[in-house]
């Protein structure tokens, strides 16, 4: 087990044992991801990159670990394999933007 899967299965056995995953389906967990998201942008809100950093740092971290669970969770919900969808996406990039020599 990677540790990617081993993250995954941590955040499952989180949400099994609070029996949240009834109220885990795609579309719930897309919309969360959205908002956790949105949570993130606040704290960079009206303040340059450094001024946000160190004002809200602890809340930053908090804040991009909320969106990697609910990305993760999402991932595994719809049972997808995130190295390879990222590693897809990466080479998808590379062919949209080539690096110009």
């Amino acid at each position: 087990m990677n540790q990617i899967d081993e993250i995954i299965q941590s955040i499952n056995d989180f949400r099994e044992e609070r029996n949240w995953g009834k109220a885990h389906n795609p579309k719930d967990l897309a919309i969360s991801l959205s908002i956790e998201a949105s949570e993130l942008l606040e704290d960079f809100q009206w303040k340059s990159s450094e001024q946000a950093i160190e004002q809200n740092i602890e809340n930053i971290k908090d804040e991009i670990a909320d969106v990697m669970i609910y990305a993760l969770t999402l991932s595994s919900v719809l049972e997808l394999d995130v190295e390879e969808i990222i590693r897809e996406k990466i080479k998808k990039n590379g062919l949209k933007y080539p690096v110009k020599k």
